[in-house]
C-alpha cells in the first residue's frame, strides 16, 4: 500500500492494522474469559434524520444504555465529519464513537491529499467500508448501525444514507430512523412528515419523534428538564452545518409538554 494513499483507511489497515477500533476490541474479546461482557458494553439508541426544504436534519438522544440500566446520560451521538456531512450513531457506543471519528480523519486526509473533498456518495461509501470492516465484531453482539447524512453540493439538496451490519448502504428519500427507538421513531415522522417543511418545522418534528420514542423504549433518553440534558440537533444545508440550540430545543419541549398535557386534560 502506497504510504501516500488517499484513503486513510485503507493506509492503516494495511501499515497499522493495530490501531482500527475493530482490531483493538477483537483483541480485547478474544483475551478476556470474562462472562457477559457484551452486556457490559454500553448501547446508543436512537436517531433520525429527515430531509427539508433547504437540506436535512440530523439528531439523537443522549442516553447510552448498559441492558437495563443507565450507562450514560450525556453521551454524543452525531458528530460532524466534515463542513456538509454527519453521522448519527447506534449500537456499541464505543465501536460507534470511534467510527465516527475515524470517518472525520478519513475525510480530512482525503481532501489534504487530493485537493478537493470527496462527494456526499463517496463518503457514504467510505462508511460503508469501516463498517463492513466491523462485521466480525458485529457478529459477536458489537453492532454499528450509523446514520449517514449531508447536503450534495453537485445536486443541490440533502441525503440521508442508512446501513446494514454487513456494511451495505441504502439511500432514504425522506427520512429514517434507527436504534432501539427506532420504529417508535419512524411512527412519528410517518405522520407528521412534508416534504419541503421549513427547517424551524422540521426541527420540531425531530424533536417529536425523539420524544415519542422516549416515551415507548427503555433504551431511549427524552429531555431531561431537571438536569437540563436534551437531544443533539444539527441542520446541514448549502450554507454548511448548524447546531441547534439547547435553549430552543428546551423551549420547543416545553411547548410540547404543555400541548400534549392539556390534550390530556381534555380526554378527563
Amino acid at each position: 500500500m502506497n504510504s501516500w494513499s488517499s484513503s486513510f483507511y485503507d493506509m492503516i489497515a494495511a501499515e497499522h492494522p493495530a490501531l482500527l477500533p475493530q482490531f483493538k476490541l477483537d483483541n480485547l474479546i478474544r483475551s478476556t474469559e470474562e462472562r457477559g461482557y457484551r452486556e457490559n458494553v454500553p448501547h446508543g439508541t436512537t436517531v433520525l434524520a429527515l430531509k427539508y426544504k433547504d437540506g436535512v436534519i440530523i439528531a439523537g438522544d443522549r442516553m447510552a444504555t448498559e441492558g437495563y440500566q443507565v450507562s450514560a446520560r450525556r453521551i454524543e451521538k452525531v458528530f460532524r465529519c466534515d463542513d456538509y456531512s454527519a453521522i448519527a450513531i447506534s449500537g456499541a457506543a464505543g465501536v460507534c464513537i470511534e467510527m465516527a471519528k475515524l470517518l472525520q480523519v478519513e475525510l480530512e486526509h482525503y481532501e489534504k491529499l487530493e485537493g478537493i473533498q470527496l462527494t456526499l456518495e463517496g463518503k457514504a461509501n467510505k462508511l460503508s467500508q469501516m463498517i463492513k470492516g466491523n462485521l466480525p465484531l458485529a457478529m459477536q453482539g458489537l453492532v454499528v448501525i450509523p446514520i449517514f447524512a449531508g447536503y450534495d453540493l453537485n445536486k443541490g439538496e440533502g441525503r440521508i444514507y442508512k446501513y446494514d451490519i454487513t456494511g451495505g448502504k441504502y439511500e432514504e428519500i425522506d427520512y429514517h430512523s434507527t436504534g432501539s427507538g427506532g420504529k417508535d421513531a419512524r411512527n412519528t415522522l410517518k405522520k407528521l412528515y412534508l416534504q419541503d417543511m421549513p427547517d424551524d418545522k422540521a426541527v420540531l418534528v425531530a424533536l417529536e419523534a425523539l420524544y415519542d420514542a422516549a416515551e415507548e423504549d427503555i433504551g431511549t433518553g427524552g429531555p431531561d428538564m431537571v438536569r437540563g440534558i436534551f437531544p443533539i440537533v444539527k441542520v446541514i444545508n448549502k450554507d454548511g452545518i448548524t447546531d441547534i440550540e439547547e435553549t430552543q430545543i428546551e423551549a420547543s419541549y416545553k411547548q410540547l409538554i404543555n400541548s400534549r398535557r392539556k390534550a390530556i386534560a381534555k380526554e378527563k
